[in-house]
């Protein structure tokens, strides 16, 4: 072969060879990211269980905190600390992608004050510079401090200063040789109501990070927000109104990097069952809004031993490492997360009904359940099918898809089916779509 058409057939191999990382860079950034806060980073005990369990649930991403007062315990000594070091390595061992939060302040800055002065911010640029430098093969995100916000939402000054802090602590980051996904905002609930969000978007965070983090926490609202379909609407307005602060008028990248509900008996908690069903219904409903990227389930283990306390009880992990239900619906859900795509179109939300579909390919999925009262509800299949319907119900997430004993029947080529629905979600399996139909 002559030496000038070996040299163009190694070149087209090679575009062709680039074109396809492209293009599955392209499908793993479109991916929803399944995430769990999970508190082990500065802990001395071993995370080696508790991580594979995670990866064993299909879970993509871990979050945890990088404290600035670790980094740098003495004024300007700056070490990573060791247990840094064997969490992340466990956490790419178990293929889990790192997001690490920068921030929570420094004895030696004021007092752990927040880096609103030139000095502190300053000595906190230092810092991002020194763990991003050190960790860029360990982590994939990073998010800018941690609920700024909580102090004082309303003081346009206080977000001018955030914003301020975001455009040095990017530059910084973005310095390193290896891209990093980087995160701005971990808005809280009263935040996004009370406009700091809106005026981070204002101030044109955009145009420096990757995405704005919220902390869309709802249990404990009396306004009957605290719903998983009442708190999507929610989100659905909040959504809008960044939208038109955009410059563009365009959706703004949205990480919902903490978010859960308790298992607590008592105020703003419920059962380890309702838990469970909220987790599915949450996790199925953020799928609806394209522009949200991923969410984080705060957290993997129940913090404390006190049955009637929120905060204690969010965890999918008892403190023993014992499993919840809420772990064994997150691993059920999971693969329909990861390998479906919803249909919005084909898609229904009707009074307390909720008929969400999903396809990957010509594989087509519908997940059925409702906020009232249990009914029963006609299903039609997407092609000829034999036999009773599949499903996988998050009631009994452990038993995977299953025969339901109930059949299809079919007439002319149509087959239907009625399928009972409750609040635990139902994975329907609806066969295969004639391709000429099917999402690409």
């Amino acid at each position: 072969m002559p030496i000038k058409r070996l040299t163009r057939l190694r070149r087209h191999s090679a575009f062709l060879l680039l074109g396809w990382f492209i293009s599955c860079a392209s499908i793993a950034d479109d991916t929803f990211i399944i995430g769990v806060d999970t508190h082990l980073m500065n802990k001395n005990t071993t995370s080696a269980k508790a991580l594979q369990l995670l990866e064993a649930a299909g879970v993509d991403s871990v979050r945890d905190d990088a404290y600035w007062s670790s980094a740098e315990p003495r004024r300007g000594l700056m070490r990573i600390e060791p247990a840094w070091q064997a969490y992340l390595s466990k956490a790419q061992e178990h293929h889990l992608r790192p997001l690490l939060v920068l921030g929570y302040g420094n004895p030696f800055y004021d007092n752990y004050a927040k880096p609103r002065k030139p000095n502190v911010r300053e000595a906190y640029g230092n810092y991002v510079s020194f763990v991003t430098k050190q960790l860029t093969d360990s982590v994939d995100f990073y998010e800018i401090w941690n609920e700024w916000d909580k102090e004082n939402p309303v003081d346009p000054a206080f977000a001018k200063d955030y914003s301020v802090l975001i455009e040095e602590a990017s530059r910084r980051i973005r310095s390193n040789q290896r891209p990093m996904v980087i995160l701005a905002g971990a808005v809280t609930s009263q935040g996004m109501d009370l406009g700091f969000a809106d005026r981070l978007v204002e101030s044109g965070i955009l145009n420096h990070v990757d995405g704005l983090s919220l902390h869309p926490y709802v249990h404990c609202r009396s306004d009957e927000r605290n719903t998983p379909e009442n708190w999507i609407a929610w989100l659905r307005r909040i959504n809008e109104d960044l939208k038109e602060k955009t410059k563009n008028k365009t959706d703004v990248p949205l990480y919902l990097t903490e978010m859960g509900w308790p298992s607590n008996t008592g105020r703003c908690g419920g059962d380890e069952k309702t838990q469970a069903a909220f987790l599915a219904r949450s996790f199925f409903l953020a799928q609806t809004m394209p522009n949200i990227k991923g969410m984080w389930w705060n957290g993997l283990l129940n913090d404390g031993p006190d049955n009637s306390d929120p905060e204690q009880n969010f965890g999918l992990l008892n403190q023993d490492l014992s499993i919840k239900q809420a772990y064994l619906t997150l691993k059920a859900i999971s693969p329909t997360l990861h390998q479906f795509r919803y249909d919005a179109e084909k898609s229904r939300e009707i009074d307390s009904q909720y008929l969400l579909r999903f396809a990957r390919g010509s594989d087509q999925v519908m997940v059925a359940w409702t906020a009232g009262l249990p009914r029963s509800i006609r299903v039609d299949a997407s092609s000829v099918l034999r036999g009773n319907v599949q499903y996988i119900d998050t009631r009994e997430p452990q038993n995977g898809q299953v025969d339901s004993g109930i059949p299809w029947n079919c007439n002319e080529g149509r087959c239907s089916a009625q399928i009972p629905i409750d609040e635990f979600p139902k994975i329907i399996s609806l066969g295969t779509r004639p391709a000429l139909f099917a999402l690409p």
